[in-house]
């Protein structure tokens, strides 16, 4: 499983990763999901992935070779959804070359990516780039995407993510909804790749929380003592809040 996530903020963009791909009794795996492309001093391009890790990996080793030869690649595109379409069509055309042997097998070669950055003098932007090769962006309400295991760090999001954030409060909830996540789904885990791409600077600040940090444990114990707080501080139901349901069976009715 994968939990990835990008914001797209008034001072730029943020993403955050796990790089948990195998959760077993006796084996946990590990595979980077925030990859960065910086092929020219006017563009910065980055993308996460979720989904089949072989064809991620062939994705991006196809994005690679095409850096260096003539045709369509993220050095010559011209806007940033243009270069969500290629790599849309790179994933499509990689699945269907496995298609008949993934039929065979029964398993499904699909793959799902966020690509955000931003190319010359063009708005910073996210954009989730679907196994079918479209796209969307995040709203203006909503200036957020997930890919992976979204459901348990998304009400967190919801409240608390705006574009006129800054980016150290965006990196305290993308860190909240990841730590939440994590804690209910053990097959989302740290390390934790943390990515930030400021307004015109073309380029990316890229870190690493390791899984033994001090600061996620600070993070865990903050968050849970924040919950109990807020268990404590929830109103009691009182009679005069409900409205009385009668039993569907009672012994009347024997």
């Amino acid at each position: 499983m994968t939990y990835c996530l990008a914001m797209r903020l008034d001072e730029g963009l943020l993403f955050l990763s796990d790089t948990r791909t195998n959760a077993g009794i006796d084996h946990v795996g590990t595979y980077r999901k925030l990859h960065v492309f910086e092929p020219d001093d006017d563009r910065v391009v980055v993308i996460q992935s979720a989904g089949n890790l072989a064809t991620t990996q062939e994705v991006l080793d196809r994005i690679g070779r095409d850096l260096d030869g003539s045709g369509e690649s993220l050095a010559n595109v011209g806007e940033l959804w243009q270069a969500a379409l290629y790599v849309g069509r790179v994933a499509n055309d990689v699945v269907d070359r496995h298609q008949a042997s993934l039929a065979r097998s029964g398993a499904s070669g699909t793959a799902t990516f966020i690509v955000g950055g931003q190319i010359d003098d063009g708005e910073p932007d996210i954009l989730l780039v679907y196994p079918e090769g479209n796209y969307i962006r995040a709203s203006d309400d909503r200036p957020y995407l997930q890919i992976g295991e979204r459901k348990y760090g998304k009400a967190w999001l919801d409240l608390a993510v705006r574009a006129d954030a800054d980016l150290d409060t965006a990196a305290k909830v993308a860190l909240s909804s990841m730590v939440a996540t994590a804690l209910s789904n053990l097959s989302v885990g740290p390390p934790y790749d943390l990515g930030i791409v400021r307004r015109d600077a073309h380029r990316i600040d890229c870190g690493r929380i390791e899984g033994d940090s001090p600061f996620l444990d600070r993070l865990s114990q903050v968050w849970t003592d924040h919950l109990n707080a807020a268990v404590e501080a929830l109103p009691q139901v009182e009679p005069a809040d409900t409205t009385f349901l009668a039993p569907d069976w009672t012994s009347g009715n024997r």
